[in-house]
């Protein structure tokens, strides 16, 4: 991923958060990805650690229409994720989505349990959110221009916990430099 990607979804994300009352703390952890898969345009997401304790984690998310979060799940964290602007589309899978074809599930949605087939995708409105227990697939895209997006979860551990469907994944995106950087990104410490 390119440094001037990585300043300019940094500038991005900033405007966005200051424009709808999102204060951040100060020296708050960034992090900027493309998943490694070369269009963060694609795939990307932008990402500041609020808290990130032994017990539990919170994070601020921004994305714009057209990035998306490939397919996933956490093996240990369980997450509470929040559209806190916007709006998030979000598609479910109870396992793997290879083996999960024609079935149904129960998630927790807004506090109330539901039954989802999956791959479905739902769209939470502002302050809508979803709790994903571990093991259940996810992906989510902006529905809306950009959007705000919170986590509250379990323990937080982006290199061990993070299970991506498509292998070329990379947590951690490697970084060209090719202008000098505004923030400097967890992966850089």
């Amino acid at each position: 991923m390119k440094r001037s990607e990585i300043n300019a979804l940094y500038e991005a994300a900033k405007a966005c958060f200051e424009a709808h009352g999102w204060a951040l703390p100060p020296n708050p952890r960034w992090d900027i990805t493309d998943f490694s898969l070369g269009d963060f345009k694609t795939n990307g997401l932008v990402l500041v650690n609020l808290a990130d304790e032994k017990e539990y984690c919170e994070k601020l998310m921004y994305c714009q229409k057209g990035m998306d979060t490939p397919i996933h799940c956490h093996a240990k964290k369980k997450e509470d994720i929040i559209c806190r602007w916007g709006e998030l589309r979000i598609q479910l899978w109870e396992t793997v989505p290879s083996e999960s074809e024609g079935r149904r599930f129960n998630i927790q949605i807004n506090n109330e349990m539901r039954e989802v087939a999956n791959g479905e995708e739902i769209v939470l409105k502002a302050g809508e959110r979803i709790t994903l227990t571990p093991g259940v697939y996810h992906r989510f895209t902006a529905n809306t221009p950009e959007v705000i997006i919170g986590e509250v979860s379990t323990a937080n551990d982006d290199v061990n916990d993070n299970f991506f469907v498509d292998e070329r994944i990379g947590r951690y995106a490697p970084i060209v430099e090719d202008e000098p950087a505004k923030v400097r990104l967890i992966s850089e410490n």
